[in-house]
């Protein structure tokens, strides 16, 4: 199976994808709202460098908050 891995530009595209909307920004910290599966979810993502690859914990911790499957994240 494919390692789970994702830069922040591309970890951000995959939730807007999935419907997720800017809702506010203070500094680097970027809150994105969505609905999945009826349950509306609020995603925290904190970044200095778009590019930057995301720790693996801080990868899985952002998807639990998505509430999106895994697979749309794996490399």
């Amino acid at each position: 199976m494919p390692r789970l891995k994702c830069t922040f530009r591309e970890f951000i595209a995959i939730i807007v994808a999935h419907g997720f909307k800017l809702d506010r920004q203070d500094g680097s910290h970027r809150q994105y709202i969505g609905v999945v599966n009826g349950k509306t979810r609020m995603v925290t993502v904190a970044f200095h460098n778009i590019n930057d690859e995301i720790k693996t914990g801080t990868l899985q911790s952002m998807i639990r908050q998505s509430g999106l499957r895994q697979n749309h994240f794996r490399k």
